[in-house]
């Protein structure tokens, strides 16, 4: 029996732990090795799968350690990447898109042959077993012949409308459609070869800080052979429809790659009423037939076998199966493809109109900024905004960010963007001077507790260190609401309430929230740290996502379940309120050793707020109440299934009260921020939801 293809992971981002449990899951390959710049998410990962970890290629490669490898870093790293580790001897494996441009797929495809090692592009849709069953009905003519192909890939873009804005995918227009075009490109090409690229065009632009436009949805008219194909991508607030329709003489196929379900809608030879009526049978026996397969696998699995995981195990099985067995090379997964999946790619953008493809240059800068203040998170919802303010009230800022590529292209005179590490104490001290104040709005959404100390409070910690060495005179950290308990509706709640003493039963993001104040208020009690303390309420307003999940669990952008029935006031804050509380409170000399709850004035329930987006926008979702005792004997069932079954360790052991404060059932005092800092949220109803919704862009257009 061949021995298994050792692999390594080079990135420990997002994508790096579906890679990881899908070669887990296959017999011919096994993670022997991670390499990230981040020791910490190298360890953390390789500790996952029980594999070596790395913080350079290089030291990778020279440890003889696997003998194919992951490209999982970003795209403008690939090629680089990829052909480093194939002139090493290693086999690559580049998740999509490959590369930024046919030029370096070909320079990738060129080292593989000349070293005798494989090339494999990620388009691991390709690997869903409904993809090939409709693949095998094609060839088999079961569809007749088919003269017309629609792709679709119709799923929300957040980042589009919410930022981050420093990712590579927005650095461009045409990064847009290198990022979302591979997988319907490649569908096509697999099913029927190289395409021949009619026209595109973009729709839907929306701009990005400084004025910058980018496209929210292309349109692409392609030819392959006999069969007209047409491409739909978009990227606003939509209905998940990531689907492969093929219309041919016999049939009309439609397969749901997001859900990994294959219906085929066919003819029949019955006479006028029992024909619809038949139709409409089979297709609902098919719809059927694919909800209790899938629910059948996901059950056995225990959830570890949804479509996407589905994708990467089939993927695994293509690629390792072949190279483990000494058999050629699958087709969906070869160099071959690659190459024409790109140039299919670089053919669509040639198609689009010059003014689609072009970025807006940043301000000319007239002068260096002398920031005073730090924005620590300043990249995100609520720093972007406090940020804008800052410099709006006369002040220059500097933006601690992990990239150079901040959204302020705007403002180059009043704003600087750093690129520091958290973990780094000296570097952020080197960063502070000259600082008067400091907001940390930094968060860490972990998985485990151990995780959380290092990354949430351990950073927190380290932040409030280089404030006292770089002599910081206010430090405004950003707590959360979600802390308190907040599950009896009698109990009002004001910055005197006390987290619960035992919060080990609650979500990781709210203990580690509490467990942070808590670090910074003893340095405040015992070294005099001058640190305010902010906890801002559900937070909306322009820049913020629709799918709010201080509201309810979304299922997609068109249903939501409230956490509880939705009828209860709920903490809402306008994001222009929040920038200006936190501003007060790094002013104010009545705040240092104080906590503020950021709350506004009470308005509007979770249903309510829904009701006013659909009189506001026109736009009814579906919404239903949540059973929050459901919801907490759901988590409790999940618990035990991997606690004892899949023997995972050091998750958060449920609890109702946890699950009852989703819901925000206690109501909240806002008193204190009034009274002590002047503060004044919106009163008034109509402007409000004005704020909040009517000019928010919550759909992206």
């Amino acid at each position: 029996m061949p021995q298994p293809i050792r692999v390594g992971l080079i990135g420990a981002g997002y994508i790096a732990s579906w890679h990881g449990d899908a070669l887990k899951a296959c017999p011919d390959a096994q993670v022997t090795a991670v390499c990230d710049l981040s020791e910490p998410a190298a360890e953390g990962l390789a500790m996952a799968y029980g594999a070596v970890p790395f913080t350079s290629t290089q030291a990778l490669i020279t440890s003889g350690a696997c003998d194919a490898v992951h490209i999982l870093t970003p795209p403008q790293l690939h090629a680089g990447l990829a052909r480093q580790c194939l002139n090493a001897g290693l086999h690559v494996l580049v998740e999509k898109p490959v590369a930024v441009s046919l030029e370096e797929t070909r320079a990738i495809t060129e080292a593989a042959q000349a070293a005798g090692r494989r090339f494999h592009p990620g388009h691991n849709f390709l690997g869903l077993p409904s993809y090939l069953r409709m693949k095998e009905a094609l060839k088999a003519g079961e569809y007749g012949r088919v003269s017309q192909a629609e792709i679709s890939w119709a799923l929300p873009l957040a980042p589009l409308r919410s930022g981050p804005f420093g990712l590579w995918l927005l650095r461009e227009p045409k990064n847009l459609l290198l990022e979302l075009g591979p997988h319907p490109f490649a569908f096509a090409v697999d099913l029927f070869g190289p395409l021949d690229i009619l026209h595109a065009e973009e729709t839907k632009p929306i701009a990005l800080p400084g004025d910058d436009l980018r496209p929210q949805g292309f349109r692409i008219l392609a030819r392959a052979g006999g069969t007209e194909i047409t491409f739909h991508l978009s990227m606003v607030e939509t209905v998940d429809d990531r689907s492969v329709t093929l219309r041919g003489s016999s049939g009309r196929a439609r397969l749901d790659y997001a859900a990994d379900t294959l219906v085929v809608d066919r003819e029949n030879a019955s006479d006028l009423i029992v024909n619809p009526l038949r139709r409409q049978l089979d297709l609902g026996w098919q719809h059927l037939r694919e909800g209790l397969r899938n629910a059948a696998v996901q059950s056995a699995s225990l959830n570890q076998k949804g479509p996407y995981a589905q994708s990467f195990r089939g993927m695994m099985a293509a690629v390792y199966g072949p190279l483990a067995n000494g058999q050629p090379q699958d087709s969906r997964f070869s160099a071959e493809s690659a190459l024409t999946v790109m140039q299919a790619l670089e053919d669509a953008i040639a198609k689009l109109p010059p003014a689609a493809l072009a970025v807006t240059a940043p301000a000319v800068q007239t002068r260096k900024p002398k920031p005073t203040a730090m924005v620590i998170g300043g990249t995100g919802f609520i720093g972007r905004a406090l940020t804008r303010k800052l410099v709006a009230e006369g002040q220059d800022v500097r933006v601690l960010s992990r990239g150079q590529h901040g959204p302020f292209p705007d403002l180059p005179d009043r704003i600087e963007t750093a690129a520091v590490s958290l973990h780094d104490l000296d570097a952020l001290t080197q960063a502070m001077q000259g600082i008067d104040v400091v907001y940390n709005l930094a968060r860490s959404l972990e998985t485990s507790w151990a995780d959380a100390l290092v990354n949430d409070v351990g950073v927190s910690t380290r932040i409030a260190m280089a404030c006292e060495a770089a002599g910081v005179k206010r430090l405004v950290y950003t707590g959360t609401i979600a802390s308190y308990d907040m599950s009896d509706p009698q109990t009002q709640i004001t910055e005197e309430t006390r987290f619960p003493e035992d919060m080990t039963d609650r979500n990781l993001y709210a203990r580690s929230k509490a467990e942070c104040e808590r670090q910074l208020m003893k340095l405040h009690a015992e070294r005099g740290l001058p640190v305010t303390i902010a906890r801002p309420g559900i937070v909306v307003g322009a820049g913020g996502p629709l799918q709010h999940w201080g509201i309810g669990r979304w299922h997609g952008a068109g249903a939501v379940r409230i956490w509880g029935s939705g009828r209860n006031i709920l903490p809402f804050v306008l994001i222009d309120d929040v920038a200006d509380g936190l501003i007060r409170m790094a002013q104010n000399p009545a705040a240092l050793g104080e906590s503020f709850n950021l709350v506004g004035e009470p308005m509007l329930t979770a249903r309510g707020y829904f009701d006013a987006i659909a009189e506001r926008l026109g736009a009814r979702l579906r919404v239903s109440s949540g059973n929050l005792t459901v919801f907490y004997a759901s988590d409790a069932v999940k618990y035990a299934l991997k606690t004892h079954a899949l023997r995972k360790k050091g998750l958060v052991r449920p609890s109702l009260a946890d699950w009852q404060s989703r819901a925000h059932l206690s109501p909240f005092v806002n008193d204190k921020p009034k009274a002590v800092l002047g503060w004044q949220p919106e009163s008034d109803r109509a402007r409000f939801i004005e704020s909040a919704i009517g000019s928010a862009n919550l759909f992206g257009f």
